[in-house]
């Protein structure tokens, strides 16, 4: 079997340098998904649909599914990245992360 690994990430972005376009409305392509994983702090994650909110932290990755519509919000000072995969990922994406 072989290990899916994401395709692409993003830089890792802080709450000064984290793009309007994250901030706002937007969504993933259609057979993309993509991890929000924060590095430092907190980050909420807001889905538009289904709508729900979620607090994101270290130990707490976030989810994004092909073309579902969302948008983020920092909680403070935060450093953070997305993952992108090109099939769901797998439940290893989401633990906590080795120190």
């Amino acid at each position: 079997m072989t290990e899916v690994l994401p395709y692409r990430s993003t830089p890792v972005f802080d709450q000064d340098t984290l793009p309007a376009a994250l901030r706002t409305r937007h969504n993933t392509k259609a057979g993309v998904w993509g991890v929000v994983r924060v590095l430092e702090g907190e980050l909420k994650l807001t889905y538009l649909a289904p709508p729900s909110e979620h607090l994101l932290t270290p130990a707490t990755p976030g989810l994004i599914e092909p073309q579902q519509p969302h948008f983020v919000t920092p909680m403070g000072k935060v450093a953070m990245r997305v993952d992108f995969y090109d099939q769901p990922p797998p439940p290893s994406a989401f633990s906590a992360p080795q120190s």
